[in-house]
């Protein structure tokens, strides 16, 4: 990764870790999936695979609360 990034003058950019699961929203957003829908599943086959995560997927985007608050982290921890 290149270090010379173009910015704007009103952006901070904080260098993260280079495996940081913790910080990243999607990796946040697919535990969720995987532990409240998934986990402890058997599915018959492909299709069924598909169509369980899908419903995952929309009762997650239904939850307004949840998906806010994964683009809302504090931060402080890492200055």
């Amino acid at each position: 990764m290149t270090k010379a990034i173009r910015c704007f003058s009103n952006v901070t950019l904080l260098p993260l870790p280079p495996y940081s699961p913790e910080l990243n929203p999607v990796e946040q957003l697919w535990q969720q999936i995987k532990q409240r829908f998934l986990s402890n599943t058997t599915f018959q086959n492909y299709d069924d695979i598909i169509e369980r995560s899908c419903q995952a997927w929309n009762e997650i985007l239904s939850e307004d609360d949840f998906i806010k608050n994964l683009c809302s982290r504090e931060w402080s921890f890492l200055v």
